[in-house]
Order: structure tokens, then sequence, then C-alpha cells
């Protein structure tokens, strides 16, 4: 009988992973976690495959029970996390006894949870993965009720009093204020928005209440200030565009493509949000303040090498830690029987916010 969790409380959550990194040269969206980093270091803690299926809570309470000992990382937004009622503690791996209930409640300052699990969560595959599509209306959303199958190819070790956390990796958690540094290299269309395009890094922006992960709305946080305004005339025909794309159309906000975007549209791209920035952003709720910093794209890379690496760097320690307790390390996801190729039940651009 395969193990299972059970989820009590779904909030909203979904089954995710890291996206179609490739799809955007088919013409396919990328889709995965729009925190990137918070779901690699949860997938790392558990030395789990960094593409490995994990759980994304938007929001809301999420609550579920486990059919077997789990050892589990929760990492995102600052969050109350209990299990059995004992409060345990993010960034860090911890076990889930079988026949408990783990709860996420209190989602603050940011807006997402990673929930991964040592071994492989059960998903259904779109041109390689789990993410949701909310165009296609693949993916599955998580329900009352639902089991999700997990395997398990190893023990999950825990102090056998106390509750005395085993592992304090020195995850590194981002910075949660309620207030956003941005970076931003510029884009194909900056010449053509004169002095103007210095507003995007001396104004304050606020995230509007219509954003989603297909993209953010963004207005000055000041009335009086203005948008920066493109001066050329000349028609913008559609064209690819990339993830973090900082479009400027005609009124008085800004848009922000996110991991759910179409991969062409026709606004003027002021901008573009860095590797890094997209992960920040993806913490960023609706009333929260955003400001954006310009970074060349060499400190740009850079800088997403240097959170690569940290990642490598804690997964070095996790091998050596779960090598000595003869805890497999995980470089590929575990595989499960073929699943059915059918699609799952339709998501709305609502539901998965």
């Amino acid at each position: 009988m395969a193990e299972t969790i059970t989820v009590t409380t779904p909030g909203i959550s979904w089954i995710q992973d890291l996206g179609r990194r490739w799809a955007s040269r088919i013409g396919q969206l990328t889709g995965g976690a729009l925190d990137q980093y918070s779901a690699e270091v949860a997938n790392a803690l558990v030395a789990s495959a960094p593409t490995a299926p994990l759980l994304e809570l938007v929001a809301m309470d999420f609550g579920a029970v486990a059919s077997t000992d789990l050892l589990v990382a929760v990492t995102g937004a600052p969050a109350d996390i209990r299990v059995a009622g004992v409060t345990r503690t993010q960034w860090e791996p911890f076990v889930w006894p079988a026949g408990t209930e783990l709860t996420v409640r209190g989602i603050r300052d940011g807006l997402r949870v990673y929930l991964a699990v040592h071994g492989s969560i059960s998903a259904n595959y779109l041109l390689g993965s789990c993410a949701p599509d909310s165009v296609l209306g693949f993916g599955r959303q998580l329900m009352a009720g639902d089991d999700i199958a997990v395997a398990v190819d190893g023990p999950a070790i825990d102090h056998p009093y106390f509750r005395i956390p085993l592992f304090r990796f020195g995850a590194r958690a981002a910075e949660f204020t309620g207030s956003w540094w941005i970076d931003v290299t510029d884009g194909p269309d900056i010449d053509e928005f004169g002095t103007s395009a210095e507003r995007l890094c001396r104004t304050p922006f606020v995230i509007g209440a219509n954003s989603n992960h297909i993209g953010l709305r963004l207005t000055p946080a000041d009335p009086d200030a203005a948008v920066p305004r493109r001066e050329s005339r000349t028609e913008i025909l559609s064209r690819g565009v990339p993830i973090g794309a900082v479009e400027v159309p005609a009124g008085d906000e800004l848009l922000v493509l996110h991991r759910g975007r179409g991969v062409t549209a026709g606004y003027p791209v002021l901008a573009v949000v860095t590797a890094t920035g997209l992960s920040r952003l993806g913490q960023a709720r609706p009333g929260q303040r955003v400001r954006f910093r310009r970074v060349t794209v060499p400190d740009a890379v850079r800088r997403y090498r240097a959170q690569q690496a940290a990642i490598d760097r804690l997964r070095a320690r996790v091998a050596t830690a779960f090598d000595s307790l003869r805890i497999p390390v995980h470089t590929s996801a575990i595989s499960f029987p073929p699943p059915s190729r059918g699609l799952s039940s339709p998501l709305s651009n609502l539901e998965y916010a």
C-alpha cells in the first residue's frame, strides 16, 4: 500500500516544482514555483532532487496527516509550523511522525510557503514538469480529503526524546520585511523613455490587488508621482518577452510579468527583473511596497551564481550529514509508476494567486 499525505485543510495549495525552464523556446509557458529560491532550498534540506515535486502553499492555512514518518522541510514566508501541536522551525529538516497533523498557519510578510519531503511526491507531468498551467488547465489543486502518494526509501531520523532538532544546516532565509527591493537590468526599450526612465528607481510602487502568478500590477505609492512614459510613438509589434519583463502600458501602472506569463506581448519593456529579484517578487503581497534597483547584467549574473553556489554548499552539508546516518541522498526524482495522462481539474487565476 502506498504511503500518503492526506490533506485536512487545503487553503490554496498545489503540487509544484521549478517549472519548464526551457519551454519558452518552443512557445510554451514556463510556470513553476514563484519563489524559486525557497523551493530549491526546501528540497536541498531534505536531500531531494532540485526538480522534485513539493507543495506550494499560498497565503492561507494548510493542514495534512502523514501515513508514515516523513523527513520534511518548510521554507518560504514566515508562518507558524506545528506537528501534533508542537512548534517546528522553518528552514531546517524535521520529522513528521505518522498519524500526526502538520499545520501551517498565519503566513505573513510574504505570500508563499514550500513543503518538501525526503523522497518524492507523486504528480502528473506535462512537458517534463508538474508545474500548474492555468492556460491549459493542467495541475493539481489540493482539496480536503485528497491523498498525495509519497515514495520514501530511508528512515526519518528523529531524537528519541525531547524532539531536539538534529539538523541545523544554516540555510539562509530570505528577508521578509513587507517592503521589497527588487533588482532590475535595462530592458530593450529603455532608450525610448528618455529621462523618465529614472522614475522606475526613484519611485516606490504598491502591488495591486489584481496581481497573480501571471504578473504583478504596480502603481506609484505617491498618488502625485508619475510612471515612466515612452517618448516614441512608433507601434510595437507583438514579440517574445522574458519572465520578469517590466512593461509600461498606457495608464498609471506598471506590469511585471512573472512565471505564468504568456510568451509574447506588445507593451514596451523598460526593464527586466533579475532571477534573484523574481524570487523576491514571488513573495510580495498585494498592498506591499516595491522599490526597484538598477544593476548591470554581469552583476545580476554574479548574484544569481552566488545564490546557486550557496544552495550547492547547503546540499553538500546535507549530503555529508545524511550519508553518516545512512539516509539516501537524491540527485534525481524517485520514479513512480507512470501516472494518468489526463489533465487535472482546471485552475483559475483567482485560485492560483
